[in-house]
């Protein structure tokens, strides 16, 4: 005689009812923000954003193809209706509910991230005339919000909004070497162009019988003395993610070929000591 405990029916019927649960949706959730985006990738997104949103997606509708120009392979155009939760960053007015476009990844079944009645983050600016609707800066600025990555982004937020904030690095202007009394000793002056056209300079220091210092200064005073910036910094960022890898022979303007050759070479100090910019993002 067959006997099956209560236990084990009980068992059986909740491993079924799960079963039937992960097919009705079986589209992976996205692994968080936190887990996957580099500093760089939350700098990019956050720099020059009007508005940082916390919202809840309660409506995902496909754009049609044929209607959705632009959208990279393997991914489609939605129009979403949400719900504002939060504004981290921005002042402008903004509703309770929103409206925007977005693009998203595909499953092989051609399926989106399962992101409904869940809190995202937008990059985003208001539209004007149109109450409640809003441009993404970019088609993909929604990020699958958690505590970890918010307190991430509020971290770089507040370095971009602060009073003494580094300028936005574009190049390198003008670098001299200047050689010391002793052998071994001199320094190297490396003059940055910004976006504001504030000024920025990178100050690298050699003594005999001890390592090359280096600093950054985005002032008119230039501080030989202070502490490189730390990694996943804004002035860290503003240098390793935007410094050009080689420094440009034009703007080498050292008076000999031995000076040349000693500020280039403070150069490739400096990029080594930054370090690689990593983005996840594309």
């Amino acid at each position: 005689m067959l006997r099956i405990s209560l236990n084990g029916a009980l068992g059986a019927v909740l491993a079924l009812a799960a079963a039937a649960s992960a097919g009705a949706d079986s589209r992976p959730v996205p692994p968080p923000a936190s887990a996957t985006l580099t500093y760089a990738d939350l700098a990019d997104l956050a720099d020059r954003t009007p508005m940082v949103i916390r919202a809840q997606p309660r409506k995902i509708v496909a754009v049609e193809p044929e209607r959705a120009r632009g959208v990279r392979p393997g991914w489609g155009r939605f129009y979403v209706e949400a719900r504002t939760e939060a504004v981290i960053a921005g002042t402008q007015p903004l509703g309770q509910q929103l409206k925007y476009l977005v693009d998203l990844p595909l499953d092989a079944k051609g399926k989106p991230p399962q992101v409904k009645k869940k809190s995202v983050v937008l990059f985003a600016r208001t539209v004007p005339g149109r109450p409640g609707e809003l441009q993404l800066v970019r088609p993909d600025a929604q990020l699958l919000w958690d505590a970890p990555l918010d307190a991430r982004l509020r971290a770089v937020i507040t370095e971009l909004y602060a009073p003494d904030a580094p300028h936005r690095v574009t190049g390198v202007r003008e670098a001299i070497y200047v050689g010391g009394d002793l052998a071994g000793e001199g320094e190297s002056q490396l003059f940055l162009t910004t976006s504001s056209g504030e000024p920025a300079a990178i100050t690298v220091s050699r003594r005999p019988g001890a390592a090359p210092r280096w600093s950054v200064s985005f002032s008119e005073v230039v501080a030989g003395d202070a502490a490189p910036p730390a990694r996943d910094t804004l002035a860290w960022y503003r240098l390793a993610c935007f410094l050009p890898a080689q420094l440009p022979a034009s703007a080498n303007i050292s008076p000999t070929a031995a000076d040349r050759a000693a500020a280039t070479r403070d150069y490739r100090f400096v990029m080594e000591q930054l370090g690689p910019c990593p983005r996840s993002r594309t």
